[in-house]
Parts: structure tokens; sequence; C-alpha cells
């Protein structure tokens, strides 16, 4: 596979990472998610406003773009495909949390005409409805990897889709606690997904 000539160094440099990625370079994986995952992280917190749905989003962006290696092609940068997975999921976010608390009268305040017509452009993206379809495939392959009380957790919050305030309830813990030891269970699903990967 020839390399776009108009890509730059860095992108040049990344689509070699993912050609070593596909051949399960374990390390590769991890520079790829080094040199994104913050800045995708960045974004997605403008987006949504909140940290930990931030965090959310930004593993399962790397994630399904892990899962999704093969689709990539060198006509663009790998972080512009990338880019566009986390977006694409985030708009998917909004959508659902917003159809939950917006009216139809709400269609008129500008805040909620771009979380509308990002609606129509996020339904007609069949790229992201078979990747959002692999989101529970993903998570399975490396839930099992997990300690038992990292694994409740992330069952609870991915799979259940309940927030960091029902989980507490359920699981009879403070909410900071909850917090907490979610975001070391992302932490340990970041690091699976770069030294798993060739298993997956």
């Amino acid at each position: 596979m020839g390399l776009n000539e108009n890509l730059s160094d860095r992108a040049r440099e990344d689509m070699e990472l993912v050609e070593k990625a596909r051949k399960g370079d374990q390390y590769a994986y991890s520079v790829l998610m080094g040199r994104y995952k913050d800045s995708i992280n960045f974004m997605l917190l403008k987006m949504v406003h909140n940290r930990d749905d931030a965090d959310d989003l930004t593993i399962e962006a790397f994630g399904k773009a892990f899962l999704h290696l093969e689709k990539y092609t060198p006509d663009f940068a790998f972080s512009t495909w990338l880019f566009k997975i986390a977006l694409n999921n985030a708009i998917d976010f909004i959508r659902k949390k917003k159809l939950k608390t917006l009216s139809l009268d709400d269609e008129n305040d500008e805040s909620s005409k771009y979380v509308f017509s990002k609606i129509k452009t996020s339904a007609l993206d069949p790229e992201e409805s078979i990747i959002k379809d692999q989101r529970a495939g993903l998570m399975r392959t490396i839930l099992d990897e997990l300690n038992p009380k990292y694994k409740t957790l992330i069952e609870m919050r991915y799979f259940e889709e309940l927030s960091y305030e029902e989980i507490a309830e359920k699981l009879n813990m403070p909410l900071g606690t909850v917090k907490a030891q979610l975001f070391r269970a992302r932490n340990f699903l970041y690091e699976l997904l770069a030294e798993r990967k060739g298993r997956i």
C-alpha cells in the first residue's frame, strides 16, 4: 500500500505505525494512542462538557478505530480518520442525550440547531452504524482481562448504560469512589487495547 504524497511527515509516520499495528505490533498501538489520546479527549470534552463522558467517549473512539484499522486507507491522515470516528461517536452520544431532554420547540434554539443538523449527518453515515454495532464485541473481547471489580463497573457503565449516580446507588458506594475506580478501569482498558489488540 503506497503512501499518499500529500500527507505530512507526521501522517506518514502514523501510516507506518498503522501498518505495524495491523501486523500485531503492540508498541505501534501504544504510540498512536499516546499521540492522539489527549487531543481527542480535549475535543470531546468541549462537545459534551462532562469529564466522565469525555473519558468514556475517548476510549470508545480508540476501541472502534483499532477494531476497524483495516478500513483505514492512506488517502488522508490517520488523525483525520480517528477524529472523524470520535466526532461521529460524540454526535451519536449527544443525539441520544438531547433527544431525551429537548422538545421539538427547542429546535429553533441556536444551541439546538447544531445538534439537530448533526443528527441528520450522523444518521446517514453507514460506516458509523457498522462501527457502533461492534462496540459490545470489542468490550466483551477485552473485558475478561480486567479485575472483577473493574469488570462490574465497566459492564454497568457501558452495557447497562447507567449513570455514575445510578452505579453508586446500586453498588452502595460513594460517588467519588465510583468515579475514581472507573477512571482506573478506563486506564486498564487503554492498556489492554494497546497490548492485547493482536489477539482481538
